[in-house]
């Protein structure tokens, strides 16, 4: 079997030091499928979405694992900014799978909420999150992204 890389490397001529690598085995897809990760820790079935399926779905993975990094890259530019990052901020993360006549497609919302924080900073720290975080990098340009501080 011949395979074929499909590679972006030539977006970022930046040096790279990996310093972690998410595994995952995946089988059967999001109908019924399941997927577990090379540690364990994660060991989840697959459901359609919208099915009476029993699982998740890549959608809500996406939308989990977005919103836990925006969280990151927050305390970050809040840590950045002399900012206290509040215990109960939040990120409500939506992500839609679309159906057009060019076929599949995402889109997504992030509704920040960072409670105690003056609006004008709270704005500054998800701009700078926005900018710096891994799953914003990656969506940029790509899908239609919406984030608004609640």
């Amino acid at each position: 079997m011949n395979a074929t890389l499909v590679s972006d490397a030539g977006r970022d001529t930046g040096s790279k030091q990996v310093f972690y690598t998410g595994q995952t085995h995946t089988t059967g897809g999001r109908d019924g499928g399941a997927s577990r990760s090379s540690d364990g820790a994660l060991d989840i079935k697959l459901a359609t979405p919208g099915s009476k399926g029993t699982g998740t779905n890549p959608e809500q993975l996406f939308a989990a694992g977005w919103s836990a990094c925006f969280i990151g890259a927050m305390k970050i530019a809040a840590g950045a900014m002399k900012v206290r990052f509040p215990q109960d901020a939040a990120v409500d993360a939506e992500v839609d799978l679309c159906q057009s006549d060019s076929g599949y497609s995402l889109q997504a919302r992030l509704k920040v909420s960072l409670p105690g924080i003056e609006e004008a900073a709270a704005q500054a720290i998800v701009n700078a999150a926005h900018q710096t975080c891994p799953y914003s990098k990656a969506t940029r340009g790509n899908i239609g992204v919406e984030i608004l501080l609640v």
